[in-house]
Parts: C-alpha cells; sequence; structure tokens
C-alpha cells in the first residue's frame, strides 16, 4: 500500500464524508495567519514569488525548444509590472509525445499511488499558499485576500473534492472477484475475473486568466487520480501560478519514482493560439476548459475529442421582490457587485425590480430608491481606499475597461464607473450602474463581464423570475439571487430556476454572497445549461475520465 496514501489517509476520509453529508468542511485553511501556516510563511512567500521575476523559471527535466512569457501584473502597469518571467515552452507534437512516453507508469501505478500523490501534492501547494497567492494577485488582479484564498486553500479543497469523488468512483469497482453460476447436476461454472481501470489518456487542461488556480484543480486532479496525464495550458497572462503547480507535481512524481511528464506545462505567448493547435491534436483525449462561450462552442465542435468538460460564460442575475432589510439587502448586494471587480464568474449581472418598486420592511420602496440604495452601499463600501483595494482588486484584461466604457450607453446611468481611489498605476474600476426597461433585451441579454450591473424595470417579481430564468436557459447562467419575503414565491423561484439548471440563493444577508460557492457542499455550475456543460464536482465530473476492462478465466479445478 502507498505510503502516501496512508499517510494523508485521513484527509481522503475526510472529503469523502463531507461531500456526502454536504456540511462545512475544509482541509487547508482559509486565513493568512502565521499561527497556522507558520511565523514567517508571508514574508517568506512574498520572497519565493519574487525570486521568479525577471529570470527564466526552471522545471527540471521538462521538453523545451523556446523560452516564452510576458505577464504583466494588473496592479503596477505596462511600466513597471511585467514579471520578466521565461517558461519552457514547447510545440504540442513534442509535449503530447512526452505525455503519452509517461502514460503507462503512472496508470500502471495503481490507483492508491496515485491518489495519495495527488493528496502529497495539495499537501505541498497547500504550504507554499502565500507564495502561490502573491502569483494569483499579480497575474489575475485579485487583491490578495482572495488571492490568498480563492488561488490557495479554496482552489486546494476544489481539487481534494474531485479527487474524492475520483476515488469514490474507482474504489466501487473490486480488482478481481469469483463467479459462480449455478447450473444444477452439470456443476457450477466458476470464473475468476478481474477488473482494471483504464485511463483515456492525454488530458488537456485550459485555464483562464481571472481565476489561474480555482477553476484548474478540480479537471487537473480528477484527470490524475483516474491515472490520466496531463497537460496544463494556462492563459499567456497568467502562467506562474500553474507553473508553480507543474513544478510541485513534477517534484513528488519525481521522487516517488515516476516519470515527471505525467504533468506538464504548455506555456505560450499571448495571441499564438496554442489551444486550438493542442485541441485538434489526435492523442489529446480529454479537454477541461474554462473561459469565454465562443471558445467552448469551438471546442464541442472541432476539437479531436469529445470528450470536453467545460465552465462557460453566462448571464446571472438577482431578482428582487421584497426584504424585511432594505439596508442589509443593498449592502450584500453591493459586495457581490464589487468584489473583484465583478471578474467572477459567479457575479450578478441583471438586477430585475418591479417597476412600481418593492416592499422593503413594510414600506414601499420605489424602483428609483431601490436602485439609488444599491448604488448608495457600493459608495460606502468602497469610501475606504484600503477597503476598496481590498475587495475590487484590479481589471486584469484592459478589455474590460473598454466593456464598462461601452455599457455606459445602455441606459440611464445610475452610478458611473471610476478608478479606486488613491489605487495608483493599478488598472481599477468601481461598479457602473445602469437602468434599463425589460424591452431593452440587448442592453441586458449579454453577458457584459467586468464591474457591469444593468437594473431592469419588469411588470413584477414573476416577471423577473420568468425572464431570468429564462435567459438562464438560453444564455447560461451559474448562479441566480431572489429577495422575498413570500414563501410561494420563494418555492415558485426555486422551481423556475431548477428547470433552468441554476443554483439559487435567496434572501442572502450579511457574510455570505450569491459570488461564493463551497466546495464539498455548493455544486459549481451544473452542467445543464449554456454556462458550462460539467460540474465542480460530481460524479459525472470524474466517472467518465477512466473505463474498465476485465479478463476472466475458468478457475482452477482442485486436484
Amino acid at each position: 500500500m502507498s505510503s502516501l496514501f496512508e499517510q494523508h489517509r485521513a484527509t481522503l476520509e475526510s472529503a469523502l464524508a463531507a461531500i456526502r453529508e454536504r456540511g462545512f468542511w475544509s482541509a487547508y485553511p482559509e486565513v493568512p495567519s502565521g499561527k497556522i501556516y507558520g511565523e514567517n510563511a508571508k514574508q517568506e512567500g512574498l520572497a519565493s514569488y519574487q525570486s521568479h521575476l525577471n529570470g527564466d523559471f526552471e522545471l527540471p527535466g521538462h521538453p523545451e525548444q523556446r523560452r516564452v512569457g510576458a505577464e504583466v501584473s494588473p496592479f503596477l502597469g505596462a511600466a513597471e509590472g511585467a514579471l520578466g518571467i521565461r517558461y519552457p515552452a514547447a510545440d504540442a507534437e513534442l509535449l503530447v509525445s512526452h505525455s503519452q512516453a509517461a502514460a503507462a507508469a503512472w496508470a500502471n501505478a495503481g490507483i492508491e499511488t496515485r491518489v495519495g500523490i495527488c493528496l502529497e501534492i495539495l499537501a505541498r501547494l497547500n504550504r507554499r499558499s502565500f507564495e502561490m497567492a502573491n502569483a494569483v494577485m499579480h497575474t489575475s488582479g485579485q487583491a490578495f485576500p482572495m488571492a490568498f484564498q480563492a488561488g490557495g486553500p479554496h482552489a486546494q479543497d476544489r481539487g481534494l473534492e474531485a479527487l474524492a469523488y475520483a476515488w469514490d468512483e474507482m474504489q466501487r469497482i473490486p480488482a478481481s472477484a469469483r463467479w459462480v453460476k449455478p447450473q444444477g447436476k452439470a456443476g457450477d461454472i466458476i470464473m475468476d475475473k478481474h477488473w482494471r481501470i483504464v485511463p483515456r489518456g492525454v488530458s488537456l487542461l485550459i485555464g483562464c486568466q481571472t481565476f489561474p488556480t480555482w477553476n484548474s484543480y478540480s479537471g487537473l486532479f480528477a484527470n490524475l487520480a483516474t491515472g490520466n496525464t496531463v497537460i496544463a495550458k494556462p492563459h499567456p497572462a497568467a502562467i506562474l501560478p500553474m507553473a508553480l503547480t507543474v513544478l510541485v507535481a513534477r517534484e513528488v512524481l519525481a521522487e516517488q519514482g515516476l516519470p515527471p511528464d505525467v504533468v506538464l506545462l504548455a506555456a505560450e505567448e499571448p495571441g499564438s493560439g496554442q489551444a486550438k493547435v493542442f485541441a485538434e491534436h489526435p492523442g489529446i483525449a480529454q479537454i477541461d476548459y474554462t473561459g469565454s462561450g465562443e471558445f467552448g462552442q469551438w471546442l464541442r465542435r472541432h476539437a479531436a475529442t469529445p470528450l470536453v468538460y467545460t465552465e462557460e460564460a453566462g448571464v446571472n442575475s438577482i431578482v428582487i421582490a421584497a426584504t424585511d432589510n432594505f439596508d442589509a439587502m443593498c449592502q450584500n448586494i453591493a459586495f457581490s457587485l464589487s468584489l473583484y471587480s465583478g471578474q467572477m464568474c459567479t457575479a450578478p449581472q441583471n438586477l430585475f425590480v418591479p417597476r412600481d418598486g418593492i416592499l422593503a420592511g413594510g414600506e414601499r420602496k420605489s424602483f428609483d430608491e431601490v436602485a439609488a440604495g444599491i448604488a448608495a452601499a457600493v459608495d460606502a463600501l468602497l469610501a475606504d481606499p484600503a477597503r476598496a483595494a481590498a475587495v475590487a482588486g484590479a481589471i486584469a484584461n484592459p478589455d474590460t475597461l473598454a466593456r464598462v466604457d461601452a455599457a455606459r450607453s445602455l441606459g440611464r446611468i445610475v452610478r458611473d464607473s471610476a478608478p479606486l481611489a488613491g489605487a495608483g498605476p493599478a488598472r481599477t474600476a468601481t461598479p457602473l450602474i445602469v437602468a434599463v426597461d425589460a424591452a431593452a433585451t440587448d442592453a441586458y441579454e449579454a453577458e457584459r463581464f467586468g464591474p457591469i450591473a444593468l437594473v431592469v424595470a419588469v411588470a413584477d417579481a414573476a416577471e423577473g423570475v420568468r425572464r431570468a430564468a429564462d435567459l438562464a436557459r438560453r444564455k447560461g447562467a451559474i448562479t441566480a439571487a431572489l429577495y422575498d419575503t413570500s414563501e410561494a414565491g420563494i418555492l415558485d423561484a426555486a422551481d423556475a430556476f431548477a428547470e433552468a439548471g441554476v443554483n439559487l440563493s435567496v434572501n442572502l444577508l450579511g457574510g455570505i454572497y450569491v459570488n461564493q460557492s463551497a466546495a464539498y457542499s455548493d455544486f459549481h455550475v451544473t452542467g445543464a445549461n449554456p454556462a458550462g456543460n460539467a460540474c465542480f464536482a460530481d460524479s459525472a465530473f470524474v466517472a467518465n475520465r477512466f473505463r474498465v476492462a476485465m479478463w476472466r478465466q475458468p478457475a482452477p479445478t482442485s486436484a
């Protein structure tokens, strides 16, 4: 039995219990505290991150034909923010051949060995969470607190969650069994049967810039656990977080006497289009992808393999019918709109509000008062520059700023967007809030990624639910939220959004937000609408990544 498996067995068993019970549990502490990670962990993590800057990132033994790298920190600007890191890069043909050469050893290592190695990789990544936080921060634009949590412990939990699902599915299948079929006087037919997990092959992992680890670790560890080799192709603007992940994985593999090429990095220059080249390679057996719906559609049509797991774009909505606490509701929505400047796949975009207003604590609030209340809550949240920077972070892609500019013409501006006060060279933008009528479908039915919110006037809450659910069904959505004091209204909305394949949050106040998705409890993306065809994580996410082959023979007769 694998020593690493035994070393980490308790963690795996706790993860299995958590996904069955769906209560709160985490293997990796989300608080960046020296009491947890070590007194000097923060300083050492920063120093480790800085040691990678303006130099070659080394992956010992990794295939290499050239060096690439053009990452720029959204916090420091083009003049000072270039990370200057050069990564080993190689063509698809070479990387696929190296991945294929490592495949047999990895497949034959056995389930416990593979799972034990994955658990060790996660444990080591957790110890490097401060280093990873700086890497995620300066490639994605996430503020440090979010970069630590989402780039480190929360991503690691998602990886462990997928790993646990994979283990659970594989361990259902016995390695062998004696099969006895009674035949009466003719005597029993006795067969010895043996079953083996057969991986699919080389897996391609296409990452995104905004959440380079959180959106990648589920696929990475599901593939590795089920015996598939992995080529990780990060977004060219956010290579470092995945390069660190690949480095750790290759170190553990080498220590265990297995080929490090089980995990490879496909770094590329911006605009080189390597994702398509890899996806069309006949040696790629399955693909995990996070990003735009346009490229997701291309993958489903043109990739060499039909096994494509996606998380794509969607249009998330909030329907406001009524509330018992108007101020707390506005504050909660304001935080959701401001968090990471709306650059989360779970961030709300459309706020459906009845034209004649809502009941709030027994009093009537007009449509304009609701919109103004949310805008005022955003202003209050972002009034303190230090808090604003910690909440909003920076804008990952300059195209998002152009999208904000264009959105100003969509309707009546309730709150204009502006750079964060005191942000210096950082690329920032506060939420733009625009009021439109439900008839202006061109304004709110398209995804407008970034700090853009559209307050949509509808006849009543039922129309808001109907439009939001229909939009999710047609265009995709990952989250939906509802504020209502009517039990019947809540149940009707739950039915409507379930039919549209959207996860619904109701009457969120205080410290829980529609943007958040908890590993082991929340199924992130349902796979039931165009926002993605897979879920992080469920049995379906892992079960098709392997097949089962059998060999059998008559049992030996006794002498």
